[in-house]
């Protein structure tokens, strides 16, 4: 049986686009806590700051391997790059409103789906997967505890 060019594609490709596809669906995982508790960044949020961080780690490993011998290729300055990026994205989401600090949270929230995707791109699926539900940890079952002490704090 003769193989097409795209089974061919699938198949040399298979490793990234799996890679690409985890990453998506746990930023997304966490977007799914955040747009239920109405918050502005949600699952398209996380799910494209975790693939964008996957993306762009994919590409520095990619121009690593090809170029190597060529020029001088350090996969962690993508990753730092995309840190640094990714606070800036933050800084934007964290505002001062009626005496208040507000989206702290969320943009830590994005800070951790960044490293999420680039866990996934270096094919670290465990330690991804489970910050995916650390991060839905401290998203859901924190908040109610903070609630809590919220609330014995007024009284």
């Amino acid at each position: 049986m003769e193989q097409t060019f795209f089974s061919t594609f699938l198949l040399f490709n298979l490793p990234l686009i799996i890679k690409l596809l985890v990453a998506t669906a746990l930023g997304a995982v966490i977007g799914v806590q955040r747009t239920l508790s109405h918050k502005m960044a949600g699952m398209r949020t996380y799910a494209f700051v975790s693939l964008g961080s996957c993306l762009l780690v994919l590409i520095s490993l990619l121009a690593t391997k090809d170029f190597i011998g060529i020029s001088n290729f350090d996969p962690m300055r993508m990753a730092a790059g995309i840190v640094m990026g990714i606070g800036f994205l933050c800084g934007g989401i964290i505002i001062y409103h009626n005496d208040r600090v507000e989206g702290i949270t969320t943009a830590a929230g994005m800070w951790v789906a960044n490293g999420i995707g680039i866990a996934v791109a270096f094919g670290y699926f465990t330690i991804a997967i489970i910050t995916t539900f650390l991060a839905l940890f401290i998203f859901s079952t924190l908040w109610g505890v903070e609630e809590q002490f919220r609330k014995e704090a007024a009284k």
